[in-house]
């Protein structure tokens, strides 16, 4: 990971912080990284929103919980649709897993990682950013997602094959959701301006997120957990570390930026360009949404001024309302031939993702 010198913040102390009036939601709050957050936050005077499996904070007075199991796309969708996003100041991301040493699937057909470490916070995502941070006073700073995982780690993921269905190695297959999540911060950066993204990375921290790939019974993994508690700090450290910096107005300007375990700013990893980051969320759409709707596998997602090679001479467009709980029929669409392309006029409708199937001509 290499520094990114262009952005210094001033550290506060913990102690002086007041984050009265602040309003928090906690992907994961209620284990590792994520409750040491909730809790650090809740001491400073901050309300706070966790989703998670099992509540453990119930005697804490200010936390609010969500149970979902998020490996659950159905579920991710509910949640994203009962959190208080109008009202929310910040989001935060730590949920999580590693994949197994042998491949896990959901009830619904999805790689068990995929769906924990990444594809339930898309989903999530995509539900409350249109809300996000709508009813709050007047003069509040715009609300701000903070999404952990390994950015700046170089991983670009595997394009073709985000299910592990062509092959299955649990190293590399988790580094699909290392570079999902990097690309949630750089596409969310840039598609929607009125909230602010960042990525986190903790590097090792002793939680329970490698019970998963090494086996929570295993005399491996007790000794690994030892040693990283050893050499590396707890989650309290890092929450207590990193608080300061999710509310610093150094950072206000920042939309896009990454850090590493001690807060200081690095720099995305190098190939994930613009046209790769929106080719990865398009597949990633596609494979949540055909669980979510029903899309067909040849489903392919655009946004205004996009356009797609034409297949035989029937095609259709219908648009897909990823963050509302029905799905709306198109009505005000041009499909302007070009070459063999068809180029897509659609309203701009920050909701809206559009899906377009196409079929082979008929015969009648």
């Amino acid at each position: 990971m290499k520094r990114n010198q262009n952005l210094e913040w001033r550290r506060a102390d913990l102690l002086n912080l007041d984050l009265k009036g602040m309003k928090v939601a906690i992907v994961g709050g209620t284990g590792g990284i994520g409750r040491a957050f909730s809790r650090c936050m809740i001491s400073r005077g901050a309300s706070v929103v966790v989703v998670g499996r099992t509540f453990r904070d119930a005697d804490v007075p200010g936390i609010e919980f969500i149970k979902a199991d998020l490996s659950l796309m159905s579920e991710a969708k509910r949640v994203g649709a009962e959190l208080p996003a109008e009202t929310l100041d910040l989001v935060i991301f730590t949920n999580g897993i590693f994949a197994a040493p042998q491949r896990q699937e959901t009830a619904e057909g999805i790689e068990r990682d995929m769906t924990v470490s990444y594809l339930s916070r898309l989903v999530i995502l995509r539900e409350i950013l249109p809300r996000l941070g709508k009813d709050r006073p007047v003069g509040r700073a715009k609300p701000r997602v903070f999404i952990m995982g390994y950015p700046g780690a170089g991983q670009i993921g595997t394009l073709d094959d985000l299910n592990a269905e062509k092959s299955y190695s649990a190293m590399p297959v988790h580094m699909n959701t290392v570079a999902g999540n990097e690309m949630l911060v750089l596409d969310g950066a840039k598609r929607y301006p009125h909230v602010i993204f960042f990525g986190l990375n903790p590097g090792l921290v002793k939680t329970h997120i490698r019970r998963n790939w090494l086996g929570g019974n295993k005399l491996l993994y007790r000794f690994i957990e030892w040693m990283i508690g050893l050499l590396t700090p707890t989650a309290e450290t890092y929450a207590e570390r990193l608080t300061p910096l999710l509310i610093s107005p150094d950072i206000e300007e920042h939309s896009g930026a990454m850090f590493n375990r001690k807060g200081l700013a690095i720099l995305p990893s190098a190939k994930l360009t613009d046209s790769y980051v929106k080719a990865f969320m398009a597949a990633s759409e596609a494979l949540a949404s055909r669980l979510i709707f029903g899309a067909p596998p040849n489903a392919v997602f655009l946004r205004s001024g996009d356009s797609f090679a034409c297949v035989g001479n029937f095609y259709r467009v219908t648009a897909v309302l990823i963050h509302g709980k029905r799905r709306d029929p198109l009505r005000k669409v041009a499909c302007l031939p070009v070459s063999n392309r068809m180029h897509v006029i659609v309203p701009e409708m920050d909701c809206l993702r559009w899906q377009a199937s196409f079929y082979m001509p008929l015969l009648n």
